[in-house]
């Protein structure tokens, strides 16, 4: 089946180079190229070049409602179209063009956490599954009728980057399998239950700021959400350090959030607004991540700083 698959990041890879073995892909479209490192310079976007190494075309358009796009797409003749952190949003127009609609891939169980951070969401709150939906693609975001659902385990150590990356590779095959069955005529959709409906914002640099007077398990949480990016930061001294791993001690320890009750071998732990939290890699200012043993033999942390709360 001709397809145009519509995505952006690393997540999406798996799902591309699926997709590309099973079904014709007549073009990846994905956003703009981007400058980064200290030189500024464009670098391609994953599926950028992931579609390169498979001889896929691609586009970038800058706009998509000025009826150019519509044009281009119409020309390029989908009989599907699929999206997987495309990372803008398509109006009326562009979803009609493809004769057999549009697939959509959502690391959530739908209707659960609809929106931009749903893997985030999902670690933040402290769930003990969550999944990938295959779906329809509507106006709103993220209403579409369900094709197909898979659940998976959110593991104790697991944060945003590994969490995502399992996710992404569950998806690949059961989004080939959704286009299998609009191919063939048995895909069979599922409306989402209104009532169960629940949102995510999206994920930025300052929710990776650390609240000591939040209990210490949401702040694990956090920790663990804020991986890769923009990792969990906290205040001691006026600098900004970096949390990268932590636990979570039931334990009180009778001091204001933000104390450093105790330094150890390899770990400290500062008191939170219910239990502490043990620091197991921090990362200085100017610094590389490190377990706290390295950290601490390079610099001088004891019971009684205060990191800054608020």
């Amino acid at each position: 089946m001709r397809t145009v698959f519509f995505g952006t990041p690393d997540i999406v890879l798996p799902c591309l180079e699926a997709v590309a073995a099973a079904h014709e892909v007549a073009a990846v479209v994905c956003r703009p190229d981007t400058p980064k490192g200290r030189g500024k310079k464009l670098q391609p976007t994953p599926a950028k070049a992931c579609a390169a190494a498979l001889g896929i075309p691609v586009a970038q358009p800058e706009k998509l409602n000025d009826g150019a796009f519509e044009t281009w797409l119409r020309e390029t003749a989908p009989e599907l179209c699929v999206v997987f952190a495309y990372g803008r949003l398509l109006k009326q127009p562009i979803l009609d063009v493809p004769e057999k609609g549009w697939l959509n891939v959502h690391p959530s169980l739908l209707p659960k956490y609809r929106g931009p951070s749903p893997i985030q969401s999902a670690i933040l709150n402290g769930d003990a599954e969550t999944g990938v939906s295959i779906m329809d693609v509507v106006l709103e975001m993220d209403a579409g009728d369900i094709l197909l659902q898979e659940v998976t385990p959110i593991l104790p150590d697991d944060t945003s980057e590994t969490l995502g990356r399992r996710l992404s590779e569950m998806a690949a095959p059961l989004l080939v399998e959704g286009m299998n069955r609009v191919a063939d005529g048995t895909a069979v959709f599922t409306p989402q239950d209104p009532a169960r409906v629940t949102t995510c914002a999206l994920f930025e640099k300052e929710h990776g700021r650390v609240d000591w007077a939040r209990p210490a398990i949401d702040i694990a949480n956090l920790v663990r959400a804020a991986q890769p990016w923009p990792v969990a930061q906290c205040v001691l001294g006026g600098e900004v350090f970096r949390v990268h791993r932590a636990e979570a001690l039931a334990e009180d320890a009778g001091a204001a959030p933000g104390t450093v009750t105790a330094v150890e071998k390899d770990r400290f732990l500062v008191a939170t607004g219910a239990g502490q939290l043990a620091v197991l890699v921090f990362q200085a200012p100017g610094k590389k991540a490190m377990p706290v043993g390295d950290f601490l033999r390079g610099r001088a942390l004891m019971p009684g700083d205060r990191f800054e709360v608020g």
